[in-house]
């Protein structure tokens, strides 16, 4: 009866929904995950990524999984994202590392279209490096230009097997090089992570498409790689409460990967032959 109660208190539109995700945010109300479910948390697209990369590496035999978000700005997500990593961390038990790039002066000058010039400027989103790092209680910057850093991140930073990305980089070029993760660190993956990509809906100043931006980056990695794809996701855009974030996770595929078949869901599914009355 509760679990029909909080679908109709959270059901999309109604006042009633606006109330009951506030007085959740802001008093803490029912769990972290139907929090999570009904969007009644702050990012609820961060938890999400990082609650469900955080299962599949304890059902693959890890005890620890890390967490990228790739474009920080002023670090109002990665602060974010240590919250969810604690939460998830009392839920599931394991360690939640999580590392932050980004140049920290904000954007680089726009390649060409594909960069979208026409949205972004050169300077935007700026970081205060070291406020951001006194506020931080566990995560790692990685400070510096992305192709650049990315390629020496394993050797440089040792992290846990990498589940969840959040992809803010704004940019084509940016996001491209951000992806080539999993060429370059393929083995430190975990077999299917979670991405929430940041900048594919926009509105109609920026009007995003498979040409331009991260969509144009996604597109090409796939046509690139036959058995690593970026994926949407198909359950969540099925939700009887639908949000905007539903659009924006992505789950990455590495069918090669000796993990990728192992069995990881519920042993007991069985579907007896109903008694008749």
């Amino acid at each position: 009866m509760r679990a029909v109660i909080t679908k109709l208190a959270f059901h999309k539109g109604s006042i009633r929904a606006k109330l009951s995700r506030e007085l959740s945010r802001r008093f803490n109300l029912f769990s972290y995950e139907s929090r999570i479910e009904y969007s009644a948390i702050d990012r609820p697209h961060y938890g999400y990524c990082v609650m469900h990369a955080a299962k599949l590496a304890k059902k693959l035999g890890h005890n620890s999984v890390s967490v990228l978000e790739f474009g920080v700005a002023g670090g109002n997500g990665l602060v974010n994202l240590e919250m969810h990593a604690a939460e998830v961390s009392k839920l599931t038990g394991m360690e939640i590392q999580i590392f932050g790039f980004d140049t920290g002066q904000g954007l680089p000058p726009p390649h060409d279209y594909r960069d979208l010039p026409h949205q972004w400027k050169q300077g935007f989103y700026a970081m205060d490096v070291d406020k951001l790092s006194a506020k931080l209680t566990c995560s790692q910057l990685v400070i510096g230009n992305i192709a650049e850093s990315l390629p020496h991140f394993v050797r440089s930073y040792h992290p846990a097997p990498i589940g969840a990305i959040i992809l803010d980089l704004d940019y084509y070029s940016s996001t491209r090089d951000a992806i080539r993760l999993f060429e370059l660190h393929r083995p430190n993956l975990l077999p299917r992570a979670f991405i929430y990509f940041d900048d594919i809906i926009g509105d109609d100043v920026a009007l995003f498409s498979e040409y331009t931006g991260p969509l144009l980056a996604i597109n090409e990695f796939n046509s690139g790689h036959d058995s690593q794809k970026i994926c949407k996701t198909t359950h969540l855009t099925n939700m009887p409460y639908p949000e905007t974030w539903h659009h924006q996770i992505y789950i990455y595929h590495d069918f090669e990967s000796p993990d990728y078949c192992r069995f990881v869901s519920e042993e007991t599914q069985e579907l007896p032959l109903a008694t008749a009355r």
